[in-house]
C-alpha cells in the first residue's frame, strides 16, 4: 500500500503534466495571426445568392416531383441558417497555417449546431484559387478554393470558401508569407553549410607516393622472379663454360 508521501508525489506529478498541457494549448491558442479575413462585407449578398440558389432548386423540383414546394415553405428557415453560417465563419493566416473556424445550426435549428474547424499547413499549400461562378457573379460573390501540394486530387477534396469579402488581399498575404518561408529555409540551409569547417583534402602527391609503392606480396614474388633470373643466368654461365671446354679438347 503507497505511504502518504508516495500519494503526495503522484498529485504533484499529475498536476504538473496537467499544468504543462494547459500551457502547451494556451500557447497552441496563442500562436500569433499575421491576417484576418472579413466575411460581414458580403453578408448581404451572400444571403441574397444562396435564396436565389434555393428557390432556382425549388422551382427545378417542382416540376419534377413537387417537392419543391416544401422546400418553398423552408426557405426563412433556410435565410436563417445562412445568415448564422457566414456571421460564425472565421478566416485567419498565422505562421504555420491557414485556419478556418465555422459554426452553422443543423437543418432544425432547435436542435444544436455543427462546429467545424479545419487547420491547412502552410508547406502542403500549392495555391489558392479565386472562383466566381454565373450566379455568383450576379451577386458579387466570391469563392476561395486551397489546393494541396503533391498528387492532383479532384477539386472536391481541397478547402473551398464561399463569401469571403477581398479575397485578393488574403490569397496573397498567404503568398507572401510562403515565400518568406522559403527564404528563411534557404538561409537556414545556407548557414548550416557555412558552420561547417572545411574538410582538409590530402595531396594528390601523397596519394601518388602511396601508390608508387607495390603491397607486401608484390615484393614477394620480385624477390622471388629475381632469384629465378639468377639462377638461370648461373645455369646459363656454366653451359657456356662446358661448350667452351669442349672446344678446346
Amino acid at each position: 500500500m503507497a505511504s502518504g508521501n508516495e500519494v503526495e508525489e503522484i498529485d504533484n506529478l499529475e498536476k504538473g503534466l496537467l499544468l504543462s498541457q494547459q500551457k502547451l494549448e494556451a500557447e497552441a491558442e496563442d500562436e500569433t495571426v499575421l491576417y484576418t479575413a472579413s466575411f460581414q462585407e458580403t453578408e448581404e449578398n451572400f444571403v441574397k445568392h444562396q435564396t436565389a440558389q434555393w428557390v432556382l432548386y425549388s422551382l427545378l423540383l417542382i416540376l419534377a416531383w413537387g417537392v419543391g414546394f416544401f422546400m418553398l415553405l423552408y426557405l426563412p428557415v433556410r435565410r436563417y441558417i445562412v445568415r448564422k453560417d457566414i456571421r460564425s465563419r472565421k478566416l485567419y493566416l498565422t505562421q504555420n497555417a491557414i485556419v478556418y473556424k465555422v459554426t452553422r445550426p443543423v437543418p432544425f435549428p432547435c436542435f444544436g449546431v455543427l462546429k467545424k474547424e479545419k487547420h491547412v499547413l502552410l508547406p502542403s499549400v500549392a495555391d489558392l484559387v479565386i472562383e466566381q461562378g454565373y450566379l455568383q457573379s450576379l451577386f458579387g460573390v466570391y469563392s476561395l478554393r486551397i489546393e494541396n501540394v503533391g498528387v492532383r486530387r479532384p477539386p472536391s477534396d481541397d478547402v473551398k470558401i464561399h463569401g469571403i469579402a477581398n479575397p485578393s488581399a488574403f490569397r496573397k498575404a498567404v503568398l507572401m508569407r510562403l515565400a518568406n518561408m522559403r527564404t528563411e529555409a534557404f538561409s537556414r540551409q545556407v548557414s548550416t553549410i557555412e558552420d561547417i569547417p572545411n574538410l582538409r583534402l590530402a595531396s594528390p602527391s601523397k596519394y601518388l607516393r602511396h601508390d608508387s609503392f607495390p603491397h607486401s606480396g608484390e615484393l614477394i614474388l620480385l624477390q622471388k622472379l629475381e632469384e629465378v633470373g639468377s639462377s638461370m643466368k648461373r645455369v646459363q654461365t656454366l653451359i657456356e663454360e662446358q661448350q667452351s671446354q669442349h672446344q678446346n679438347l
